[in-house]
């Protein structure tokens, strides 16, 4: 299976969420968003899109819980 990389502005739209709300979750203990990892330096990230996907998939999940 061959990953997908999503920059900032990718998973901002994927997720609705805002830059700082993105960088915000994931700085919460315990993390609220998954972490980005290096991809072609120490200063480029980006997500897996399978990370955003279980992300988004949880969050649909944990409503129709508290619902």
């Amino acid at each position: 299976m061959t990953e997908t990389f999503m920059r900032i502005s990718d998973v901002a739209a994927a997720t609705g969420l805002s830059r700082p709300t993105i960088y915000r979750l994931m700085k919460e203990q315990p993390p609220r968003f998954p972490r980005p990892i290096n991809v072609l330096g120490p200063r480029t990230v980006a997500w897996l899109q399978s990370d955003i996907a279980a992300w988004q998939q949880e969050r649909i999940a944990a409503s129709k819980v508290e619902a």
